[in-house]
């Protein structure tokens, strides 16, 4: 675990901004809060039991408080280069770019806490446990938001028939 505050940025910065990036489907709104963020967190340092955990968390309520602030909002899937820009590029194919763009869409229908448990499950690898410390509630309460979570997701899945990137 990194004993400063700048080790702790060094080596976590850029999975808080991804995981910002997925939260929020803005790169530039992600970069605000975890700027905001760590700056709370330098002011709190010593104090912090488990940075890694705590951060994540006070990600995700900043993250909900910004969701509540703004009511609601429409939300567009970021393009494929201002992902890459994110993570290194892979290599992908332009279907598979249309059914990351679907997911986000959808991710971005799901209410916020489906959405961060789901995040913090499937893109952060995170346990039930952990995400439960995040949101702060009960391992149970996590595994019912991502059944729900999943449930809308698998209803809201693109027809077969229909390709995902047909665009007019």
């Amino acid at each position: 675990m990194p004993a400063t505050f700048d080790e702790f940025v060094a080596d976590r910065l850029d999975g808080l901004l991804r995981y910002a990036t997925v939260l929020t489907d803005d790169p530039y709104l992600a970069q605000d809060i975890v700027q905001e963020v760590l700056l709370r967190a330098q002011e709190r340092w010593p104090k912090i039991d488990s940075p890694p955990t705590y951060v994540r968390r006070m990600v995700t309520n900043e993250y909900l408080s910004w969701r509540r602030r703004l009511a609601v909002r429409r939300v567009t899937p970021s393009s494929p280069e201002a992902l890459d820009l994110m993570s290194p590029p892979v290599s992908d194919h332009a279907i598979e770019y249309d059914e990351r763009d679907a997911m986000l869409d959808r991710l971005a229908k799901l209410p916020r806490k489906q959405r961060a448990a789901i995040v913090l499950r499937y893109y952060e690898n995170y346990s039930d446990e952990e995400i439960g410390a995040v949101l702060r509630c009960a391992t149970s309460t996590v595994r019912s938001q991502i059944s729900r979570a999943l449930a809308t997701l698998r209803e809201t899945e693109p027809s077969p028939s229909v390709p995902t990137g047909a665009r007019k």
